[in-house]
Parts: C-alpha cells; structure tokens; sequence
C-alpha cells in the first residue's frame, strides 16, 4: 500500500506545483519596463480658408497599468485670421504662433473613459496688419504657463490605439491685450480630438 502511495503523492505535487507555476505566471504582470505599454499620438490639425490653424502637436505616453498613464509632448500651432470689408476685399490680417511643451497625466476609471490634467509652457507670438491705411504691429512674445484639465473618451481602434475626444479647459486663463498674448485656448471649454498608436 505504501508503494503505491507515495508515487501517487508524488504525481499529485508534481501536478499542483505546475499548475500552480502556469497561473502565476499568467496572472503577474510584466516587472520594470515594458515597450509594449509605449503610446504615440497627440493632437494634428488643418483648416484652410478666412481661418487658417495648423497644429501639429504630437506626445509619447507610457500606460502603467489599465488605470494610469502619463507622457510628454510639444505644441506647435500656426494660426492666421483674415478679415474682410464689406466688398470682400482683405481689410486685415492677425498672425499667431504657438511653440511649447507639455506633460500629461491621464486617470481611466473605465477602460473607455479618462480625466485628463495637461500642464504646458507656450511661447507665444503674433503680429497684425491693417490695409487701409495700412498698419503693423506685433504682440510682445513671452512664454505663458497653461493648466489643462478635462475629461475624455476612447474609441479603441486595435492594440493600444484608439480615438481621443476630449473637452478641456484652461484653469490658469491668462487673458491678453493689443499687445500682450494670452492663452492660446481662450476662456471657454474646448473640444479636442487626437490619437494614440500603441509601439
């Protein structure tokens, strides 16, 4: 009897130990780094026209885990709005640009959904041109601080990747003059869309 249990107990720790070693490492998460948890994407746009912006403002991110991710990014806006008289005729032009960088932190509760908190530096600058008579003057360029926060919603579109539509807010809302810039958001709230594309 003894002989035939003991190989019997033997098969059975043997089993347990390797079922045991397939779950946990199944369940763990990966340690340290891990290259597939690296995000790109950011916020691009054109619109051409009385309104002319291009933005080109690309980031890297990294997800720690399903309900954290942070990351860096530039800004690069290019703005020009053109005013028109009466007989269609340009009456004015105001030139604005945007170059900066900012860090981003973003907290899912769900996997479809996330609040946002963006703090940037922008150096802003601009110029205005009046036709008749004709005028020129240019803002007094300077670096602005802004504090994003807001509140998004992923569209997955495989892997990592998905589509970001967001509504933000700028908390800190430096207001200019004729010659100082503010905040290149405005007062309002502000609705974005971006990207990500998993590495």
């Amino acid at each position: 009897m003894k002989k035939i249990l003991v190989p019997i107990l033997l098969v059975c720790v043997f089993i347990s130990s390797a079922r045991a070693q397939d779950s946990t490492g199944a369940d763990e998460p990966k340690k340290g780094f891990d290259r597939s948890r690296l995000f790109v994407g950011g916020n691009f746009g054109l619109s051409f026209g009385n309104y002319t912006l291009v933005n080109l403002s690309p980031q890297v991110g990294y997800r720690f885990n399903n309900y954290l991710a942070a990351g860096i990014g530039i800004n690069g806006q290019y703005t020009q709005i053109k005013h028109e008289d009466i007989n269609g005729n340009t009456a004015a032009r105001e030139n604005y640009g945007v170059a900066g960088l900012n860090i981003f932190g973003r907290f899912y509760p769900i996997q479809q959904a996330f609040i946002l908190v963006q703090p940037e530096l922008n150096y802003i600058w601009g110029s205005y041109k009046y036709y008749d008579p004709e005028i020129k003057s240019s803002l007094n360029a300077k670096i602005l601080p802004s504090l994003l926060v807001g509140a998004g919603g992923v569209l997955p579109m495989g892997g990592a990747g998905g589509l970001l539509v967001m509504v933000q807010y700028d908390v800190l809302h430096k207001t200019g003059n004729g010659y100082d810039p503010g905040t290149p958001y405005g007062s309002n709230a502000f609705f974005s869309i971006g990207f990500n594309f998993g590495l």
